[in-house]
């Protein structure tokens, strides 16, 4: 049989419709942490390798997915509608009872987030009077790379995915894009020096002082927890809370999480 014939049999043999195409490589994602490269794609779809480039490019630009030097994965939308609003639910519960202790403990607001592409979104905030001069709001999100939640998660990436993930992303100050990213990995590499505590004092906004870290699972970061409150907060004084809190949603959620939080222990913020 000739090329011609082949190529031709694989066209007839395509779905006829964009929308079919577009389920056949959804469905070849079995789960949420699963990363295919373009080949993989191809492969499992039976689809030629230009088209399915092609469609992958537009389900990134959807968020259907997104995409890394590692491959592509579920995005935000398809998590949304595959059941991940259960999945946040399992962590705003194991995580309530530790947000409470922080804040009666301290007095200062706690943040629980998630990371979404370079983005961190609010799953929970609590606190007292001050919490209102927190700039912050259940639901919103706010550019990883400016804030100390997202950095806590950013840390446990790969240099390349932190890179993806923060291109373009706004200064919540200067609203311009993150352009110094060897001053961000060097900050990523303190937070793993200091056992995962990633702080910001000022950075975002006049006056606010903040410390996180991340509830981390077998695959990396899934959610982190801080403390924040004015420029005079004590983090170093708070920090070992922040870290017991998020180890103990970490264990309540992951019960044999394996090295994830070995090694270096907590130093000197």
């Amino acid at each position: 049989m000739s090329v011609t014939r082949v190529e031709s049999d694989e066209r007839r043999q395509l779905p006829p419709s964009m929308v079919e195409r577009m389920t056949l490589i959804l469905d070849a994602f079995p789960g949420r942490t699963v990363q295919l490269t373009l080949e993989d794609v191809a492969r499992l779809t039976h689809l030629p390798r230009s088209t399915a480039h092609r469609i992958l490019d537009q389900l990134v630009r959807l968020s259907w997915l997104e995409h890394s030097s590692l491959g592509y994965r579920l995005g935000s939308r398809a998590l949304e509608l595959g059941g991940e609003a259960d999945d946040l639910s399992a962590i705003r519960s194991a995580a309530a009872p530790h947000l409470h202790s922080l804040m009666m403990r301290t007095g200062l607001t706690v943040h629980l987030a998630v990371l979404e592409g370079g983005r961190v979104r609010y799953l929970d905030k609590i606190g007292g009077r001050q919490a209102a001069s927190v700039p912050s709001r259940v639901g919103g999100d706010a550019p990883a790379h400016c804030t100390a939640l997202g950095r806590a998660m950013l840390a446990w990436l790969a240099a390349e995915d932190v890179d993806e993930r923060v291109a373009g992303e706004p200064s919540i100050r200067t609203g311009h894009p993150a352009g110094d990213l060897s001053a961000l990995h060097l900050e990523l590499h303190r937070v793993r020096g200091r056992g995962g505590v990633a702080v910001e004092r000022g950075e975002c906004f006049d006056n606010i002082a903040c410390v996180a870290v991340a509830v981390r699972g077998p695959d990396g970061p899934i959610a982190a927890i801080s403390l924040t409150g004015d420029a005079s907060t004590p983090l170093e004084r708070v920090a070992p809370l922040v870290v017991h809190a998020a180890r103990r949603v970490s264990a309540e959620l992951h019960p044999d999480p394996g090295p994830a939080h070995g090694g270096r222990g907590l130093r000197s913020v």
